[in-house]
C-alpha cells in the first residue's frame, strides 16, 4: 500500500462567509478542527469548494494561514495552486505561497483548452518550480479538457509529481492509471460518490466534499475500504448514497454549506456568482440529517 503524504480521506474545505459576505474566519478554525477530530487524513485549502475564484489575493492569505493554525500540524495541508496562465502560477510559486503547506493541487488549465502536450509542459514545469509535491487535478467537467490516463501516466514519472484528484468519473480511465502507475503515486477520486469503487479498484483515498460534514462516517468507509472489509464498507457507503447526491443537487459548494448550517458549524452563505441552496434543499437537507441523527 501507498506510504503517501496524500492519501486516505482528504477534505476540500469550504470557506465560511459571515452575513455581510466577510470570511468567517472562527467558523473556519471550527471547520478544521470538526473534520479532523471526525477523522480526516489530510486537508485541502482553496480547492473549488473553497470559492477561492471569489476571493482576492489577501483573503486567499489569510485563508490558508487560518487552516495552518487550526491544523497545528496534526495533518498534511495541501494547497489548491492552478489556473490557465502557467507564468503566473510560477511567478506565484516564486514568491513563495506554499509556506508551511505540504504539496499543492494544481488543477488542468481551463477555458484555453490546450492539448495533451500542453498539459504535459505546463505540469512539468510547475513541478519543476514547486518547492513541494504537486497533486494533479482533472476535473473535465469544470475544465473543459480531459487529462488522458497516457498524460497522466507520463507525468506521474516526474519526481515531483506524486499524485492525481481524478474527478473526470471515466471508470476505464482511471483504472488504467491504477494499473500502470508507478508504485509510489496516489490516485484519489474526485467524485465522492465513486470513492467506494474505486478505492476497491485500487485507488488509495478520495479528496472530498462531504467529508466536510459526515467527517467521520466517510472517514470510515475509506479506512474499511483500504483495510480490505468491503462488505463493510459498502454498508456505509449506501448509507450515505443519497445524502452525497442531495449535497450537489444545486452545485458545490452550495449543498454542502447549506448542511454545515443545520448542523451547527458555520453558516450557507456563498459569493456571488453561486448563490444559497434553495427553501427545498434545505428541507430535504434537514429530513435526512435529522433522520440520520435519529437512527445513530
Amino acid at each position: 500500500m501507498n506510504n503517501h503524504l496524500f492519501q486516505g480521506t482528504g477534505v476540500a474545505l469550504v470557506t465560511p462567509f459571515e452575513n455581510d459576505g466577510s470570511i468567517a474566519f472562527k467558523a473556519l478554525h471550527k471547520l478544521v478542527k470538526h473534520t479532523l477530530d471526525e477523522g480526516v487524513d489530510f486537508v485541502v485549502a482553496l480547492g473549488t469548494t473553497s470559492e477561492a475564484p471569489a476571493m482576492n489575493e489577501k483573503e486567499k492569505e489569510q485563508v490558508v494561514l487560518t487552516i495552518l493554525e487550526a491544523s497545528s500540524g496534526r495533518c498534511p495541508v495541501l494547497l489548491g495552486v492552478g489556473g490557465n496562465n502557467t507564468q503566473a502560477i510560477l511567478d506565484q510559486l516564486d514568491k513563495g505561497i506554499v509556506k508551511g503547506v505540504s504539496g499543492i493541487l494544481s488543477v488542468i488549465p481551463y477555458y484555453n483548452k490546450p492539448q495533451q502536450n500542453g498539459l504535459i509542459a505546463h505540469f512539468k514545469a510547475i513541478a519543476d518550480k514547486s518547492p513541494v509535491p504537486v497533486v494533479l487535478y482533472n476535473v473535465p467537467g469544470r475544465t473543459g479538457t480531459n487529462m488522458t490516463a497516457k498524460t497522466c501516466l507520463e507525468l506521474a514519472h516526474h519526481p515531483n509529481i506524486v499524485g492525481v484528484k481524478e474527478a473526470s468519473g471515466d471508470l476505464q480511465q482511471i483504472m488504467t492509471i491504477i494499473q500502470n502507475k508507478p508504485k509510489d503515486f496516489a490516485v484519489l477520486s474526485g467524485d465522492d460518490v465513486l470513492t467506494f469503487p474505486l478505492i476497491a479498484l485500487g485507488a488509495d483515498g478520495v479528496i472530498s466534499v462531504a467529508a466536510n460534514a459526515f467527517s467521520k462516517e466517510f472517514s470510515d468507509m475509506v479506512k474499511i475500504a483500504r483495510n480490505g472489509q468491503m462488505a463493510e464498507a459498502a454498508k456505509l457507503h449506501y448509507q450515505m448514497l443519497h445524502r452525497m447526491n442531495l449535497l450537489f443537487a444545486e452545485g458545490n459548494p452550495t449543498g454542502v454549506k447549506a448542511l454545515l448550517e443545520i448542523m451547527g458549524i458555520c453558516g450557507s452563505k456563498t459569493r456571488l456568482p453561486l448563490v444559497e441552496a434553495s427553501n427545498q434543499l434545505k428541507t430535504n437537507l434537514k429530513e435526512v440529517f435529522y433522520l440520520n441523527q435519529n437512527l445513530s
